[in-house]
């Protein structure tokens, strides 16, 4: 049996890397909070949330709808959050998006921005009344944390349209 006859126009299959470059860019970021870093207070970004929002705002097939589940769990891992929190939270995240890419007919970059900061509180809100005790006074660094991630934003959409750019050039 022959294989089928490739024609000039046909689009290539993606190769492995190209295939893994979102989820890799994702473990990526998340293994960034594994780099000791002495500060005063906590307020290192999210990166692997923030580079899964990068990937489901760019580019809506890059990522299968259940790829929050293991990149959330791998996040679980080394982030000490409770275990499944991620998971839970980068779902929920990801299917809001779905939705509201069906209500939407288009999206520009300031509207991707708007999503990606409402995911990032919500995610990092419900992060914090899952860990932490109600009575803890963390909500001065966590808006500081909010802050800060929602302001990285298009930083991480940059690097997400530069490995997409590196992957459809190869």
């Amino acid at each position: 049996m022959t294989p089928p006859i490739r024609g000039p126009f046909d689009p290539e299959e993606p190769g492995l890397a190209e295939r893994f470059a979102p989820a890799g860019s994702i473990m990526l970021g998340s293994l960034l909070t594994i780099i000791p870093v002495i500060t005063v207070i906590g307020i290192l970004p999210p990166f692997g949330l923030l580079m899964l929002l990068g990937w489901r705002l760019l580019r809506h097939d890059s990522l299968p709808i259940w790829a929050p589940l293991p990149l959330g769990m791998f996040d679980d891992l080394l982030s000490g959050q409770p275990f499944g929190s991620a998971m839970l939270l980068w779902t929920m995240c990801f299917i809001m998006i779905d939705l509201l890419d069906q209500r939407l007919v288009w999206r520009d970059f300031w509207q991707d921005w708007t999503l990606a900061a409402g995911s990032i509180a919500f995610c990092l809100i419900a992060g914090r009344l899952l860990a932490v005790p109600i009575n803890a006074h963390v909500d001065t660094v966590l808006l500081v944390q909010i802050m800060v991630s929602a302001l990285l934003y298009p930083m991480i959409a940059r690097v997400c349209a530069w490995i997409e750019g590196k992957r459809s050039a190869t």
